[in-house]
């Protein structure tokens, strides 16, 4: 794909790649601008489920508009199949900030209040993201978090595109109720953001096991660890 042209947009680069599709770092060859391409995979591209989540992505992300959540520009179809077109962000996921653990309590504050505010505006447009995690937030050199890839998003009411009895998201990151396979709403997202927020102060995830079963049981079953047992000072607000 590298070099080639899809639509108006040049590929540059292969940025990621994740179960459902890979993610190309493009140029927007009409108003030249650097643009993130995200395609279905091979393997997901035949499978209604996962176009439906595609199609879902673009709905829900082409919704917002808010500082803290990443821009989608267009949902297109080519001879390599469906893809979204986003806005790149130059900087790094939280994951790689967590990485340098122990961050200081004033910088776990301001990214966690830009998270809240980004997480507010998509809850009241009725939209989940559903899968809240480090690597699907972004801090650019500025200090800016932006959320992104509402790949498995739902809009509130909208048809489920979640096969019954399956858990989307990753395990680590998962609500209880996403652990069980039952009915998501913008709670789930606040019990990831929770997640996330204790990983931020103490660079150990709550919920830990050496598979996604065993993660799963210590999500709905097994009090997280005080975070003073792994960070002693932090303050108590």
């Amino acid at each position: 794909m590298i070099g080639k042209t899809v639509s108006h947009y040049k590929i540059l680069s292969q940025l990621g790649a994740g179960g459902m599709g890979v993610v190309y770092k493009a140029e927007d060859t009409l108003i030249h601008r650097t643009v993130a391409l995200k395609f279905l995979t091979a393997r997901a591209a035949p499978d209604p489920v996962e176009r439906d989540r595609l199609f879902a992505e673009a709905t829900a992300a082409g919704k917002l508009d808010h500082p803290n959540i990443g821009s989608v520009y267009e949902l297109d179809e080519s001879d390599e199949g469906f893809f979204i077109a986003m806005a790149f962000y130059d900087g790094e996921t939280l994951q790689e900030s967590i990485a340098r653990s122990p961050l200081p309590f004033e910088h776990i504050v301001d990214l966690a209040l830009q998270i809240a505010s980004g997480l507010s505006a998509a809850h009241a447009q009725g939209i989940v993201h559903r899968d809240i995690k480090p690597n699907n937030i972004m801090v650019t050199p500025g200090g800016v978090v932006k959320i992104v890839d509402f790949g498995i998003a739902k809009l509130a009411g909208s048809a489920n595109v979640t096969e019954p009895g399956t858990t989307p998201g990753t395990a680590a990151y998962m609500s209880p109720e996403q652990a069980m396979g039952g009915t998501i709403d913008q709670r789930s997202d606040i019990f990831s953001y929770g997640i996330v927020l204790y990983e931020l102060t103490t660079g150990q995830r709550p919920f830990r096991g050496n598979h996604e079963l065993a993660i799963l049981y210590e999500i709905v079953n097994v009090p997280p660890h005080p975070l003073l047992e792994f960070r002693p000072d932090t303050p108590p607000e």
